[in-house]
């Protein structure tokens, strides 16, 4: 036998007053302040190391430690980016964005501190 599940299930107009909600709009005005910037910051660093190997490709052939030359050093720090990236966006969502999506999912479902209440 199992036990039912206790989550509200929310109306389509409860999710319309929690999506206009100051809390929701405060959700996205924050993950958009993350996201927007370092996503053109990193369409900036790609399209330039792709310029500079279409027009400087002499640039890019200087030799820096034996066979290792600017161009494979470059094209790693590719790599490597997107992993800082990740990693920062992962912790920065683990300390402003999952709190504030779980507080609305909990009202919005009415667990956790909103368990009691019987109304959204």
């Amino acid at each position: 036998m199992s036990t039912p599940d206790p989550r509200h299930t929310p109306t389509a107009e409860e999710f319309i007053a929690t999506q206009q909600s100051a809390e929701f709009q405060e959700l996205r005005r924050k993950r958009r302040a993350f996201t927007f910037p370092i996503t053109i910051a990193a369409l900036v660093w790609f399209v330039a190391y792709v310029i500079l190997a279409i027009f400087t490709p002499d640039l890019y052939a200087n030799k820096v430690w034996g066979n290792i030359n600017l161009g494979l050093i470059l094209g790693l720090l590719q790599f490597v980016t997107t992993f800082v990236i990740t990693y920062a966006y992962v912790k920065y969502a683990d300390r402003e964005l999952e709190p504030r999506a779980e507080d609305i999912r909990n009202r919005l479902e009415r667990t956790g501190p909103y368990s009691d209440t019987k109304t959204a």
